[in-house]
């Protein structure tokens, strides 16, 4: 594994676990569990570690899914540039780097 994949991994982590270094978006169809249902799944995605090869084949903590409360949730974090505009150019450089979690509902994400 390189070494960028592992700044990577510990920036997404940081994000992930901490809410630090980038911010946090909610889709709708999480906002309707409520803001005690949110407080509770912000606390499982900091704790998750069911990280596969399937799901995760870059090895940088970027994606999970999950069952909770008989929903199935995702979160994804994308790598933006400053203006959060473009892709970033080095999503191991936090100083070009914005990175953004969202925690969505599966079947708001998915075609149905």
């Amino acid at each position: 594994m390189s070494t960028d994949t592992d700044r990577i991994r510990t920036l997404n982590d940081d994000l992930r676990k901490h809410l630090v270094g980038g911010a946090a978006v909610i889709t709708a169809g999480i906002a309707e569990l409520g803001s005690e249902a949110v407080e509770r799944l912000v606390k499982t995605i900091a704790i998750f570690d069911g990280f596969c090869s399937a799901t995760h084949p870059h090895s940088e903590h970027d994606f999970g899914v999950f069952d909770f409360d008989g929903t199935a949730v995702m979160f994804k974090i994308d790598y933006y540039d400053k203006s959060l505009t473009y892709h970033s150019p080095d999503a191991a450089d936090p100083a070009v780097t914005e990175r953004v979690i969202t925690i969505m509902r599966a079947d708001e994400y998915l075609p149905r």
